[in-house]
């Protein structure tokens, strides 16, 4: 498959992952009072309501209070969404066998801090998306990451996770392209991000960020294609 089909459809994939946000946000299920597992199961419902869909490619997330702290790999225990609450959203729908990845934050309440620290990761997400593309010639997967934890510091914040991002594509991806931390924006990834993989076909990149405030027991999350 030519690498113009493949990003038309993995657009495709998350614009429908956006449209699935965007509903979430007008229908109003972020409230407090609610466990992350029911809206958790809420999402998945909406999902199938919306698209048809009950396949995900990864583990769904939702993440409220400190449990924002974790990255993916954490599997924290069930909380309660407070009436001041920041929280967010990481879930890999799948259409049509195309892959999403989709990540948002949320802020129950108008605490400013927790406010600023939802702003900080999608103004972070563009400006790390502006360099990629400016740099991605000869950019590795350890440059970017260095490079995002520096973004961190620079809007005031710690990084949260041992990568910033990972490859994406045709379901199932990671039964093709294996855990190698080769396959994420990772410290020890030392290949270029353009590099083509072994079928010389282009590689597509998801990109992370994740920042926290360890102190406060607070986190943002934002994810999206970068390619």
């Amino acid at each position: 498959m030519n690498s113009t089909t493949t990003i038309y459809n993995l657009v495709e994939a998350e614009k429908k992952a956006a449209l699935l946000f965007q509903t979430i946000e007008n229908r109003q299920f972020i409230v407090e009072g609610k466990s992350e597992k029911q809206l958790n199961t809420e999402i998945y419902n909406l999902a199938f309501e919306l698209f048809g869909i009950k396949k995900y490619w990864h583990k769904r997330i939702v993440r409220a209070g400190k449990n924002t702290l974790l990255p993916y790999k954490e599997n924290p225990p069930d909380l309660i969404l407070q009436n001041d609450d920041i929280l967010f959203f990481d879930f890999g729908p799948v259409f049509e066998n195309w892959e999403a990845d989709f990540g948002r934050t949320y802020v129950i309440g108008q605490n400013q801090k927790k406010l600023k620290l939802k702003n900080d990761v999608a103004l972070a997400w563009e400006e790390g998306k502006q360099f990629y593309h400016q740099n991605k010639n000869n950019l590795t997967g350890a440059d970017f990451y260095n490079y995002t934890k520096q973004l961190a510091k620079k809007y005031g914040w710690e990084y949260g996770n041992e990568h910033c991002g990972h490859l994406v594509g045709n379901f199932p991806h990671e039964k093709i392209v294996g855990e190698e931390k080769i396959n994420y924006i990772h410290p020890q990834n030392n290949l270029l991000m353009n590099e083509k993989d072994k079928n010389g076909n282009n590689r597509f990149w998801i990109y992370e960020i994740h920042f926290i405030d360890t102190n406060q027991q607070i986190g943002g999350f934002f994810e999206q294609l970068v390619s």
